[in-house]
Parts: C-alpha cells; sequence; structure tokens
C-alpha cells in the first residue's frame, strides 16, 4: 500500500448538463415515490440547448395504471421539470426553464422485469437488477470521505449558494472544480492543485490580452475566498497552484453549451475515484433498483464500520442477481487499516444486522420515500442525514456491530 503520493477528485455543480439531468430525473423518482411509495421508476434525462427530452418505464398507481396516464399527470410530470430547472437558475436564451421544449416518451414497465421483482405468493421481491456495487469509507474527514473529493463538493456547494443569495451575482450555474492532494503516510498534507472553472456573466474573464482583467480579478478573488474557507488552512501553502477558469471565457454553459445525459458523472457521485465502482448510476431509479439501494446499504455499512474505529479505510462489495433476493456475495477490504477485527469476522457479521435483501434495505433505510433529488448534486455521500434524508449516512450502527464483535 502506498504512503506518500498525489490523489486528485473532481465534482460538478447542479448547473452541469449532466447533473441537470440527473436532478430531473430524480425529480421524477420523489414525484411518483410521492404518489405510491411502491412505484417503480426508470427515468432517463436527455438535456441540450432549450429542450430536455425523457424516456424510459414506470409503474404508479394515481399517475400510470392500466396502460394509460391518470387525467393531469402528464401536465404535472412536465410542472416538475420545469420547476427543477428553475430552481437550478437556468433563465438563460439558451436553456430557460420557461420556455425549453419538452418531450416526455416515458411509458409504463415491461411486465417481464415485474415478474421477477415483485413479491408473489412466497416468493421474496428480487432485485430489479443484477450487477455489483460497491461502499467505502475513509477517516480523512469528518464526514469520513475522500478529502479530494469532500473539499471538491464543498467549494461547488458553497458557490451555488452565494450565487442564489446574490452574495456572488457575476456567477452562473455550470461549474466544475478539482481537488489535488499530496498524501503523507496516507493522511493529506497539502493541496498542490485546485482547478475551478464557473459560468459567468458576461465580461468576468481576462484571457490571453482580451476581456475585462478587474472583473476577472473580482472572479479569481471571490473563488479563491471560497476555497480557503473550504479547505483547512495547513492544506494551503505557498506552493499550492490555482486555476480559475483556465481556458478563458465561460459564458456560454449548461445544456446550452454540451448535452447532458442521467447517469454520466457516477464516480462524482460517488468517492472521486478512490473506490471501486460498479458501474451503475443512481438516479432515475427507483429503491428497488439495486444500482441504487445496495449502494447505499454498503456506504452504511462501510461508514458504520469505521465511525465503530475499526478501521480507517472500508471498501464493501455486494453482488445481486435480477429477481432473487439475497445477494450472492459480500466482501470487506479494510486495506490493512482493521484495528482488531478482521475482514473475515465481518463478512459474518454484517448480514446479520441488517438484512441485505432489497426488501430489507429499503425497510431498513426507509428508502420508499421522496428524499432522491437532493441527492442527485453534490455527491450522494458524505451529506448530512437529517429527517428522512440520506439515511445512508447514519451512524446508529455502530452499538450493535462493536456489541457483535465483542
Amino acid at each position: 500500500m502506498r504512503s506518500t503520493f498525489l490523489f486528485t477528485s473532481e465534482s460538478v455543480s447542479e448547473g452541469h448538463p449532466d447533473k441537470v439531468a440527473d436532478q430531473i430525473s430524480d425529480a421524477i423518482v420523489d414525484l411518483l415515490l410521492s404518489k405510491d411509495p411502491e412505484a417503480r421508476v426508470a427515468c432517463e434525462t436527455l438535456t441540450t440547448t432549450q429542450r430536455v427530452v425523457l424516456a424510459g418505464e414506470i409503474r404508479c398507481k394515481g399517475v400510470f395504471e392500466n396502460d394509460k396516464w391518470v387525467p393531469g399527470a402528464l401536465e404535472e410530470i412536465e410542472q416538475t421539470v420545469r420547476e427543477t430547472v428553475q430552481a437550478i437558475g437556468y433563465s438563460q436564451s439558451g436553456f430557460h426553464w420557461e420556455t425549453l421544449n419538452f418531450e416526455n416518451h416515458l411509458h409504463g414497465q415491461s411486465e417481464h422485469i415485474a415478474q421477477g421483482v415483485d413479491a408473489v405468493g412466497n416468493k421474496d421481491e428480487g432485485a430489479g437488477d443484477q450487477g455489483i456495487m460497491f461502499g467505502y469509507a475513509s477517516d480523512e474527514t469528518p464526514d469520513l470521505m475522500p478529502a479530494t473529493l469532500d473539499y471538491s463538493h464543498k467549494i461547488l456547494e458553497r458557490m451555488a449558494a452565494d450565487r442564489k443569495s446574490g452574495a456572488a451575482p457575476f456567477l452562473e450555474p455550470d461549474a466544475k472544480s478539482q481537488v489535488t492532494l499530496r498524501y503523507e503516510n496516507e493522511k493529506p498534507v497539502e493541496a498542490t492543485a485546485i482547478v475551478v472553472s464557473t459560468q459567468h456573466a458576461p465580461g468576468y474573464f481576462f484571457h490571453n490580452g482580451e476581456g475585462d482583467a478587474a472583473k476577472y480579478a473580482e472572479l479569481e478573488a471571490y473563488v479563491k475566498g471560497v476555497i480557503a474557507d473550504v479547505l483547512p488552512a495547513e492544506l494551503l501553502t505557498a506552493n499550492t497552484v490555482y486555476l480559475i477558469n483556465p481556458t478563458g471565457r465561460f459564458e456560454i454553459g449548461g445544456p446550452d453549451g454540451d448535452a447532458g445525459l442521467t447517469g454520466r458523472k457516477i464516480i462524482v457521485d460517488t468517492y472521486g475515484g478512490a473506490a471501486p465502482h460498479g458501474g451503475g448510476a443512481f438516479s432515475g431509479k427507483d429503491p428497488t433498483k439495486v444500482d441504487r439501494s445496495a449502494a447505499y446499504i454498503t456506504r452504511y455499512l462501510a461508514k458504520n464500520v469505521v465511525a465503530a474505529g475499526l478501521a480507517r479505510r472500508c471498501t464493501i462489495q455486494i453482488a445481486y442477481a435480477i429477481g432473487v433476493s439475497e445477494p450472492l456475495s459480500l466482501y470487506v477490504d479494510l486495506h490493512g487499516t482493521g484495528k482488531g477485527v478482521s475482514e473475515d469476522q465481518l463478512e459474518a457479521v454484517l448480514p446479520t444486522l441488517v438484512s441485505l435483501s432489497p426488501r430489507g434495505i429499503r425497510t431498513h433505510l426507509g428508502l420508499n420515500k421522496p428524499i432522491y433529488r437532493v441527492s442527485a448534486a453534490y455527491g450522494h455521500f458524505g451529506r448530512k442525514a437529517e429527517g428522512d434524508l440520506f439515511p445512508w449516512e447514519r451512524t446508529d450502527l455502530v452499538d450493535s456491530l462493536k456489541a457483535a464483535l465483542a
């Protein structure tokens, strides 16, 4: 295991075209779960210049019944899409919440999928798909997340808050960040490079002698101030390189500047490359789909292992087959940081504390609720568990875990 190295993670803002798509897809999930907690949803979104397109399969009482839309449902779906775009902040000529063209190609769920997933008679509910999912936790930050990703998210989250409050009126919704840290003895000790590219109001650039130097200086000073507020002071040194809008002008952004699709930011959504990824995206999927729910439960278990002081790092893998309720395998890796416990012990104990069937996961975490849109920007993990939101971030399994291993 390497102890000294450079590592980098990136994040993208809620106004990034792929994240616009993710938030729309999850807004549809929330809408349908608010009507029917047992709704089945697989909603994909395409965003581009002045256009949003939905496609996928659904089943939902009060919305789509007997292969027909319930009166008013189509209008409510369109309203949800437009409200989501408005909340992100897009009222530009190339992408405007009120005037964009909207197409809805959602339709009924395949009966062949439904027969494998639904609980019938003595058959428990099966996984909504096959696949492998990973969860991870590290003691690098109080959120038990990789520091490079945690700081990348928080930079953009702060910038979005300042944009919406009016504290930084020159910012527009689209932005990206990237943080490179130098690690010694597996601990972050210095930020070597920080990149922030943000869409901006007209004129706030200066590149190759073009633009307004004073306005760019204002933007640059603001971004550096956000970075200083987010990162621990000891990580920012005279050697830290800042790259603020390194390509220069960034006035055209969001779906007007690039097309966006649901599920294209799976590393941003998870652990910033610090842990493996099974390949399945989260947004637009109801919690019977283990791409989503099993990734949440493995994060929950890994976080509780680290929070209990049993290891400094923990990766958990789980695997499912479509239509089968119990997982095919459970794998734990403590990366040589275990404290008085082995991977074998955890693999034996964890399934006794939480049912790892799709129904068991949903019940334990309370996932059949409209809680997903807020997760679709700034990461699904490392967030604050509050009320019904982000239940997979709770550390309420610590005492049970310690007792089971005693």
